[in-house]
């Protein structure tokens, strides 16, 4: 690890080596936090399975460190994957769609989902969550072989420029979970206004009501607050 005393840019500059997968087999919730965490002198090097070996070199080169073996607890180094859906199996809960970090999976619910092959980087977090298996992560050179073109497309890509790519999928997809969010609070902190309002002092534990009350609101306020602090940053 190295040493906790470096300027907030460095987590930039680790970010920009680390695959942009988001799959979250480094035990932090996406390629950023990860970085953040290197840059802070809190997490190793060696946590990134779709990096590999590779990408353990290129961040020991940056950070004038040892290069590590891969940590095994962290899962193994793959061959890059792209997830295709059986639609023959697919039954349209969207949970697929709600796990995918850069929304690469389309569908709408009870309708047959599809993945965003040019978009998917391959992270597995959409396998888990579906409850008829219907979910297979396919080796981006075998999809190849069988003419996919999106995947002949992500072999010829620049490495650079599909980690920039999948990079601002993934804010954008943070984004827009932070105003759906937004958006429920304040349905919420509506309904709490109007039951506020029409709570009685007659009522029975008025004033506890009341408190609950506020301290859900309050909540949401911070949650607002919070949301767009993450934005701006």
């Amino acid at each position: 690890m190295i040493p906790p005393d470096h300027s907030p840019s460095l987590a930039e500059t680790i970010d920009a080596e680390l695959p942009q997968t988001q799959c979250r087999q480094c035990g932090f919730e996406g390629c950023r936090p990860y970085a953040e965490a290197i840059a802070g002198g809190t997490a190793a090097i060696n946590r990134c399975p779709p990096g590999g070996l590779d990408g353990i070199a290129r961040l020991a080169a940056l950070l004038k460190v040892p290069a590590l073996p891969l940590d095994p607890a962290c899962g193994m180094e793959t061959p890059p994957r792209l997830a295709l859906i059986n639609e023959q199996l697919c039954i349209g809960c969207t949970l697929c769609i709600q796990a995918c970090p850069v929304d690469a999976i389309v569908g709408a619910p009870k309708r047959m989902h599809a993945v965003l092959l040019d978009h998917c980087t391959g992270c597995g977090l959409c396998v888990p969550p579906c409850p008829v298996d219907c979910v297979e992560m396919l080796a981006l050179d075998a999809l190849a072989e069988q003419g996919v073109t999106a995947a002949q497309a992500r072999l010829r890509m620049d490495t650079g420029t599909a980690r920039s790519q999948a990079r601002e999928r993934h804010r954008r997809h943070g984004w827009q979970q932070q105003r759906l969010r937004a958006r429920n609070d304040a349905r919420l902190a509506r309904k709490a206004h109007d039951k506020l309002a029409a709570t009685s002092d007659k009522d029975e534990g008025a004033d506890r009501k009341r408190a609950a009350i506020q301290q859900a609101l309050e909540r949401a306020r911070l949650r607002r607050a919070q949301a767009i602090k993450d934005k701006t940053d």
